[in-house]
């Protein structure tokens, strides 16, 4: 157990490369294995909130938009999801408009750390699920977190796509978070038949070492029908090899984060 919540964003501004996936089942795997966890849906498309069984249209007006313009707290923005151990704040296609009314406030790359100060005690992890982009919420989700997870899928031009992630991380360490730290990468949607795969993996642990988890995503049909039940991988099919590879993500996750 931790003495406060570690908030660890799930980034990538390339998509379709099971950033929202990760952050669910990472996310679900860890209040499985009986920590308290709270996932925050920091991208305006909703697709954690969606694919969680909550509507992003819902019209409670209590969702992460309202909560960096400062109209509630992070309390209020709260839900309960079908795992007892897991909490969401929920997201909006309202959020493309706070990078517009945040432009000019007052510390606005320290919203969302600010904000959840009041609540970060309660739960054992917080992951965020960051938008593709790398605008003033993604830099919000950095300056409050302790820690990026970077999904990768292994394609040809993966680790080309990663320069502007890093630049932006490291921008965010020299100006705002100079605490903020690589958890690791986490190879995602990996088809073992595939021989482009097994070399990008190969190129990924020869440049980023140990920073690379051992445990690989495989390519599951699984994996990609789960959202559309409103599930995590764990509720929607437990035998399946997505819920063995994120149970084992999430095993490998506590183990580096043993204190």
């Amino acid at each position: 157990m931790l003495d406060m919540g570690k908030i660890i964003s799930i980034a990538n501004q390339k998509g379709g490369v099971g950033k929202t996936t990760t952050a669910i089942n990472l996310a679900a795997s860890l209040a499985v294995l009986e920590n308290k966890v709270l996932i925050i849906d920091a991208d305006p498309q909703a697709n954690t909130t969606s694919g969680l069984n909550f509507s992003p249209d819902n019209d409670e007006k209590r969702t992460l938009y309202e909560v960096m313009i400062d109209q509630i707290s992070a309390e209020d923005a709260l839900i309960q999801t079908e795992i007892a151990n897991l909490h969401m704040i929920p997201s909006h296609i309202n959020l493309v408009g706070a990078e517009a009314e945040l432009y000019e406030a007052p510390h606005r790359d320290v919203i969302l750390r600010n904000a959840l100060q009041s609540i970060r005690d309660n739960y054992d992890y917080i992951i965020i699920d960051c938008s593709p982009s790398l605008g003033i919420t993604t830099v919000n989700c950095l300056a409050a977190s302790d820690s990026v997870i970077i999904p990768v899928q292994p394609e040809f031009f993966a680790l080309e796509g990663l320069g502007k992630l890093l630049q932006t991380i490291r921008l965010v360490q020299d100006g705002i978070n100079p605490d903020l730290v690589i958890e690791g990468f986490v190879v995602t949607m990996f088809d073992s038949r595939t021989k482009v795969h097994t070399q990008v993996v190969g190129e990924l642990r020869e440049h980023f070492k140990d920073l690379v988890f051992s445990t690989i995503i495989q390519r599951n049909i699984r994996l990609s029908e789960a959202p559309s039940h409103g599930k995590p991988i764990v509720l929607y099919d437990v035998m399946c090899s997505g819920t063995v590879n994120y149970l084992n993500l999430a095993k490998e996750f506590l183990e580096r984060n043993k204190q």
